[in-house]
């Protein structure tokens, strides 16, 4: 047991709600928390209270952001305190008078939260759950067999008190990293929100127009990743394609393109010397200018999915989430030099079409505007019996297991 035990309560005292934080900066990956939140709100055994921090993403020079991602939440109408200091150890303070049975996370990389908030001062007064943001692990790391060790050997994964898994590899590789305790095979809220919502949700998509013919134009959503070198993942390809996007978007004004970039993808860009902040800027700049171009990192995922007729990305975990709520292939520009792909990416690898080259790409795009894009169903289907072993019960699960281990820790 890695905190020390709930003092007993006398036999005649009614026992206090277990108290429940998601400590919050990555709301890009919310859906991946939604659904246990809302759980436990409805439930009587539980308190959960949602608290926003600040962070720093690749390309960010200190911890920020905190009012858009408290923003995010009102939206939503989701109540949540505030934690909003340069000071960390101010918020750390307050998190302790909180005094939290559990927090929940569901980032794992620690370079990117305050020093306060850092799991190794968690886990000295609280117990830590981690639900990963992503849908599915789909790459290897080089020169490893299996599952990359970044998957499984951070702090995170070391230090949690329970971790919720989606797949049967990944948690083959905590229980070989001796980390197999914690573990919990339950699937992901992620993948159940994203189906469950796709019946309910409305399109929508961020340009508003129609062609001289009264027709909506063709709609292609561009999702672009952020990883450009061999020493990460090695999948993105905007540096070497996005001025021929733009000119296929000039000369292609009947087809709508919103750009969806990774939430890194641009520091990133400029962090690592791939585009100076000025041609990125000048590129930003005339894709903006184009009638038939936009781009949006605010419409939720469904529903801009929902709305578009084609995605082109060249990873990663759009390459999984599109197929599973549309029902259709994503057209995967794959660079040939990127990390191997696990049993789940070759599965949603396989669900797409594939192409290499701007040739390739606009010649599948004009089959996709006369629907002759492959309809790849059976792969699709492959695919989503894989990545979602108990389909809606991941959130139920959990909340559950919680529950049941409070109880275990409380004897």
């Amino acid at each position: 047991m890695k905190n020390s035990q709930a003092p007993r309560l006398p036999s005649d005292v009614a026992p206090r709600p277990i108290r429940v934080v998601f400590l919050v900066f990555y709301v890009e990956a919310w859906d991946s928390l939604d659904d246990i939140y809302r759980r436990m709100l409805a439930d009587p055994r539980f308190d959960p209270t949602v608290i926003t921090i600040p962070r720093k993403l690749t390309g960010y020079e200190d911890f920020t952001d905190e009012p858009l991602i408290s923003a995010f939440f009102t939206e939503r109408g989701i109540a949540h305190e505030r934690f909003p200091y340069d000071d960390s150890f101010i918020g750390l303070e307050r998190l302790t008078e909180i005094d939290p049975d559990y927090v929940f996370l569901n980032y794992p990389w620690q370079r990117n939260y305050q020093p306060g908030y850092q799991i190794e001062r968690l886990i000295s007064f609280t117990r830590v759950c981690y639900v990963p943001y992503f849908t599915s692990s789909l790459v290897q790391e080089p020169a490893f067999d299996g599952i990359a060790p970044h998957q499984y050997t951070q702090p995170t994964h070391r230090l949690a008190h329970m971790i919720f898994l989606q797949d049967a590899e990944v948690a083959s590789a905590f229980i070989d990293a001796d980390y197999g305790n914690q573990i919990y095979r339950t699937g992901t809220p992620k993948i159940d929100a994203l189906r469950e919502s796709a019946a309910t949700t409305v399109p929508a998509w961020p340009l508003d127009r129609l062609l001289e013919s009264g027709d909506r134009p063709f709609r292609l959503l561009w999702g672009p990743h952020h990883s450009y070198g061999p020493n990460w993942l090695n999948f993105g390809v905007f540096a070497d394609m996005c001025h021929d996007m733009l000119e296929f978007a000039r000369l292609h004004p009947h087809i709508d393109i919103v750009l969806r970039p990774h939430p890194f993808m641009f520091g990133t860009l400029t962090d690592r010397d791939l585009m100076t902040r000025d041609e990125l800027r000048d590129w930003q700049s005339a894709w903006a200018a184009l009638p038939n171009t936009a781009t949006n990192d605010s419409a939720g995922f469904t529903a801009i999915f929902l709305a578009s007729d084609a995605l082109l990305t060249d990873g990663i975990s759009f390459l999984v989430e599109y197929p599973l709520v549309t029902g259709k292939p994503t057209i995967f520009w794959e660079k040939a030099e990127h990390w191997a792909f696990t049993h789940t990416g070759t599965l949603a690898a396989e669900a797409s079409v594939r192409v290499t080259n701007m040739a390739e790409l606009e010649g599948t795009l004009a089959a996709a505007q006369v629907q002759l894009l492959p309809v790849r169903s059976d792969e699709i289907a492959e695919l989503l019996d894989y990545v979602s072993p108990f389909p809606g019960r991941a959130a139920a699960s959990i909340v559950e297991l919680v529950a049941e281990d409070f109880e275990d820790v409380d004897e």
